[in-house]
Protein backbone atom coordinates (compact mmCIF):
# COMPACT_ATOMS: atom_id res chain seq x y z
CA UNK A 1 0.00 0.00 0.00
CA UNK A 2 2.62 2.39 1.31
CA UNK A 3 4.60 1.70 -2.64
CA UNK A 4 1.47 2.58 -4.17
CA UNK A 5 0.89 5.70 -2.50
CA UNK A 6 5.16 6.92 -3.49
CA UNK A 7 4.78 5.89 -6.84
CA UNK A 8 1.43 7.84 -7.49
CA UNK A 9 2.74 11.04 -5.35
CA UNK A 10 5.99 10.67 -7.63
CA UNK A 11 3.71 10.48 -11.18
CA UNK A 12 1.45 13.84 -9.69
CA UNK A 13 5.05 15.75 -9.26
CA UNK A 14 6.52 14.88 -12.26
CA UNK A 15 3.58 16.04 -14.35
CA UNK A 16 3.21 19.08 -12.45
CA UNK A 17 6.90 20.22 -13.42
CA UNK A 18 6.58 19.10 -17.02
CA UNK A 19 3.35 21.64 -17.65
CA UNK A 20 5.71 23.89 -15.76
CA UNK A 21 8.38 23.31 -17.94
CA UNK A 22 6.31 23.57 -21.13
CA UNK A 23 5.06 27.28 -19.38
CA UNK A 24 8.39 28.77 -19.85
CA UNK A 25 9.42 31.39 -22.29
CA UNK A 26 11.94 29.83 -25.14
CA UNK A 27 14.91 31.49 -26.45
CA UNK A 28 14.12 30.85 -30.08
CA UNK A 29 12.76 33.02 -32.57
CA UNK A 30 10.11 33.49 -35.10
CA UNK A 31 10.78 30.00 -38.60
CA UNK A 32 12.70 32.15 -40.72
CA UNK A 33 10.93 32.06 -44.22
CA UNK A 34 12.97 32.17 -47.29
CA UNK A 35 11.29 33.58 -50.09
CA UNK A 36 10.87 31.48 -53.09
CA UNK A 37 13.11 32.66 -56.58
CA UNK A 38 11.57 34.68 -59.07
CA UNK A 39 10.04 33.43 -61.92
CA UNK A 40 11.99 34.03 -65.18
CA UNK A 41 9.96 35.79 -67.98
CA UNK A 42 11.55 37.14 -71.12
CA UNK A 43 8.91 40.06 -70.82
CA UNK A 44 10.43 43.40 -70.77
CA UNK A 45 12.87 46.14 -72.46
CA UNK A 46 16.74 45.21 -73.31
CA UNK A 47 19.62 46.53 -74.53
CA UNK A 48 22.69 44.94 -75.42
CA UNK A 49 25.85 44.44 -77.82
CA UNK A 50 26.63 42.42 -81.17
CA UNK A 51 29.43 41.54 -82.42
CA UNK A 52 29.97 39.48 -85.91
CA UNK A 53 31.48 38.73 -89.59
CA UNK A 54 29.21 40.16 -92.72
CA UNK A 55 29.80 38.21 -96.03
CA UNK A 56 27.97 39.84 -99.56
CA UNK A 57 27.82 40.38 -102.82
CA UNK A 58 27.93 43.62 -105.08
CA UNK A 59 26.42 43.45 -108.34
CA UNK A 60 28.14 45.86 -110.92
CA UNK A 61 26.59 46.79 -114.14
CA UNK A 62 27.45 49.41 -117.04
CA UNK A 63 27.16 49.78 -120.69
CA UNK A 64 30.28 47.53 -121.00
CA UNK A 65 29.07 44.98 -118.27
CA UNK A 66 31.20 45.10 -115.26
CA UNK A 67 31.96 41.64 -113.23
CA UNK A 68 30.41 41.32 -109.57
CA UNK A 69 32.47 40.82 -106.36
CA UNK A 70 31.75 39.47 -102.71
CA UNK A 71 33.21 42.09 -100.28
CA UNK A 72 33.36 41.15 -95.98
CA UNK A 73 34.42 42.51 -93.13
CA UNK A 74 33.75 42.55 -89.47
CA UNK A 75 30.84 44.15 -87.72
CA UNK A 76 30.05 44.93 -84.51
CA UNK A 77 27.34 47.60 -82.62
CA UNK A 78 24.56 48.02 -80.01
CA UNK A 79 20.62 46.99 -79.99
CA UNK A 80 17.67 47.56 -77.34
CA UNK A 81 14.03 46.29 -77.93
CA UNK A 82 11.18 44.95 -76.03
CA UNK A 83 9.74 41.39 -75.55
CA UNK A 84 6.35 40.65 -74.20
CA UNK A 85 5.97 36.95 -73.50
CA UNK A 86 2.21 34.94 -72.98
CA UNK A 87 2.50 31.35 -72.26
CA UNK A 88 5.50 29.56 -74.22
CA UNK A 89 5.63 32.09 -77.47
CA UNK A 90 7.45 35.99 -77.24
CA UNK A 91 7.02 38.65 -79.55
CA UNK A 92 9.11 41.96 -79.63
CA UNK A 93 10.45 44.67 -81.24
CA UNK A 94 14.06 44.95 -81.77
CA UNK A 95 16.54 48.11 -83.53
CA UNK A 96 20.37 47.72 -83.92
CA UNK A 97 22.76 50.18 -85.67
CA UNK A 98 26.55 48.48 -86.43
CA UNK A 99 29.58 49.46 -87.67
CA UNK A 100 31.78 47.89 -90.03
CA UNK A 101 35.00 47.27 -92.00
CA UNK A 102 32.58 45.48 -95.17
CA UNK A 103 34.52 46.12 -98.11
CA UNK A 104 35.11 44.15 -101.29
CA UNK A 105 36.70 45.69 -104.77
CA UNK A 106 37.18 44.40 -108.05
CA UNK A 107 39.27 45.50 -111.55
CA UNK A 108 37.82 46.23 -114.93
CA UNK A 109 40.49 45.75 -117.82
CA UNK A 110 43.49 47.33 -117.24
CA UNK A 111 42.18 51.00 -116.46
CA UNK A 112 39.71 50.61 -114.28
CA UNK A 113 39.08 49.77 -110.77
CA UNK A 114 36.35 50.52 -108.57
CA UNK A 115 35.11 49.41 -104.50
CA UNK A 116 32.29 49.21 -101.80
CA UNK A 117 32.28 50.05 -98.59
CA UNK A 118 29.45 49.93 -96.14
CA UNK A 119 30.76 51.92 -93.14
CA UNK A 120 26.93 51.58 -91.37
CA UNK A 121 24.29 49.67 -91.41
CA UNK A 122 21.10 49.17 -89.40
CA UNK A 123 17.71 47.35 -88.71
CA UNK A 124 14.36 47.37 -87.39
CA UNK A 125 13.07 44.09 -86.97
CA UNK A 126 10.36 42.14 -85.34
CA UNK A 127 11.39 38.96 -83.37
CA UNK A 128 8.69 35.92 -82.65
CA UNK A 129 9.66 33.12 -80.67
CA UNK A 130 9.01 30.21 -78.83
CA UNK A 131 10.52 29.20 -75.12
CA UNK A 132 12.07 26.18 -72.99
CA UNK A 133 12.57 27.71 -70.02
CA UNK A 134 15.39 29.84 -70.30
CA UNK A 135 15.90 29.14 -74.04
CA UNK A 136 14.68 31.14 -76.83
CA UNK A 137 14.53 30.43 -80.37
CA UNK A 138 12.95 32.98 -82.26
CA UNK A 139 13.02 34.14 -86.08
CA UNK A 140 13.50 38.11 -86.76
CA UNK A 141 12.75 40.42 -89.51
CA UNK A 142 11.93 43.76 -90.50
CA UNK A 143 13.53 47.09 -92.49
CA UNK A 144 17.17 47.33 -93.39
CA UNK A 145 19.26 50.26 -93.58
CA UNK A 146 23.09 50.97 -95.04
CA UNK A 147 25.45 53.72 -96.05
CA UNK A 148 27.65 52.47 -98.85
CA UNK A 149 30.68 54.29 -100.55
CA UNK A 150 31.01 53.47 -103.98
CA UNK A 151 34.68 54.44 -105.64
CA UNK A 152 35.49 54.56 -109.36
CA UNK A 153 38.82 55.38 -111.18
CA UNK A 154 39.66 54.85 -114.75
CA UNK A 155 42.40 56.84 -116.61
CA UNK A 156 39.81 59.45 -117.23
CA UNK A 157 39.72 60.51 -113.61
CA UNK A 158 37.56 58.96 -110.27
CA UNK A 159 34.69 59.13 -108.32
CA UNK A 160 33.50 58.81 -104.51
CA UNK A 161 29.76 58.35 -104.52
CA UNK A 162 27.62 57.99 -101.14
CA UNK A 163 24.06 56.30 -101.21
CA UNK A 164 22.37 55.52 -97.91
CA UNK A 165 19.89 52.38 -98.97
CA UNK A 166 16.98 50.71 -97.46
CA UNK A 167 16.43 47.20 -97.49
CA UNK A 168 15.44 43.97 -96.05
CA UNK A 169 16.13 41.45 -93.59
CA UNK A 170 15.21 37.95 -92.52
CA UNK A 171 16.90 35.56 -90.66
CA UNK A 172 16.71 34.19 -87.29
CA UNK A 173 18.70 32.54 -83.96
CA UNK A 174 18.82 31.36 -80.50
CA UNK A 175 19.19 33.12 -77.04
CA UNK A 176 19.56 31.73 -73.69
CA UNK A 177 19.30 33.63 -70.44
CA UNK A 178 22.03 33.36 -67.89
CA UNK A 179 19.92 34.52 -65.02
CA UNK A 180 16.67 36.70 -64.54
CA UNK A 181 18.96 39.77 -66.30
CA UNK A 182 21.77 38.80 -68.41
CA UNK A 183 21.04 36.55 -71.84
CA UNK A 184 23.47 35.60 -75.04
CA UNK A 185 22.56 35.08 -78.36
CA UNK A 186 23.59 33.60 -82.01
CA UNK A 187 22.23 34.87 -84.84
CA UNK A 188 21.81 34.60 -88.24
CA UNK A 189 20.16 37.09 -90.81
CA UNK A 190 20.17 38.26 -94.78
CA UNK A 191 20.01 41.11 -96.09
CA UNK A 192 19.01 42.53 -99.67
CA UNK A 193 19.55 46.32 -100.80
CA UNK A 194 17.43 46.86 -104.02
CA UNK A 195 19.32 48.03 -107.08
CA UNK A 196 20.33 51.37 -107.46
CA UNK A 197 21.69 53.96 -110.76
CA UNK A 198 24.65 56.11 -109.58
CA UNK A 199 26.26 58.05 -112.54
CA UNK A 200 29.86 58.21 -112.18
CA UNK A 201 30.87 61.27 -114.20
CA UNK A 202 34.93 61.84 -114.20
CA UNK A 203 35.94 57.84 -114.14
CA UNK A 204 33.32 56.58 -116.61
CA UNK A 205 31.35 59.27 -117.89
CA UNK A 206 27.81 56.55 -117.37
CA UNK A 207 25.51 55.31 -114.92
CA UNK A 208 26.57 51.95 -112.96
CA UNK A 209 24.19 49.83 -111.35
CA UNK A 210 24.52 48.48 -108.08
CA UNK A 211 22.57 45.99 -106.46
CA UNK A 212 23.79 44.84 -102.53
CA UNK A 213 23.32 42.24 -100.62
CA UNK A 214 25.09 40.57 -97.70
CA UNK A 215 24.83 37.92 -94.87
CA UNK A 216 26.01 38.33 -91.43
CA UNK A 217 26.39 36.02 -88.34
CA UNK A 218 26.69 37.75 -84.81
CA UNK A 219 27.20 36.91 -81.66
CA UNK A 220 25.56 39.32 -78.72
CA UNK A 221 25.06 39.74 -75.01
CA UNK A 222 21.68 41.53 -73.79
CA UNK A 223 20.86 42.83 -70.44
CA UNK A 224 16.91 43.20 -69.41
CA UNK A 225 15.87 45.75 -67.35
CA UNK A 226 13.14 44.47 -64.57
CA UNK A 227 10.74 47.46 -64.64
CA UNK A 228 7.42 46.03 -63.02
CA UNK A 229 10.20 43.97 -60.42
CA UNK A 230 10.41 40.17 -60.42
CA UNK A 231 7.17 38.09 -60.48
CA UNK A 232 7.07 35.69 -57.59
CA UNK A 233 5.51 32.39 -56.85
CA UNK A 234 2.68 32.52 -54.32
CA UNK A 235 2.79 31.34 -51.30
CA UNK A 236 0.48 29.75 -49.07
CA UNK A 237 0.58 29.81 -45.24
Amino acid sequence: MLRKLLMSTVVVFGATGIASAADLPTTKGEPIYAPPPPIFTWTGLYIGAQAGYQFGHSSTSSGGGFPGYNPSGVDGGAHIGYNYQVGQFVAGLEGDVNGSSYHGSNAFGALTAYNTTENVDGSLRGRFGVTWDRALIYATGGAAFGNFRNQYVSGLGADTLWNTRVGWTVGGGVEYALDNNWSLRAEYRYTDYPGFTEFAANSLGANVYKHETDNRVQLGVSYKFDLMGPAQIPTKY
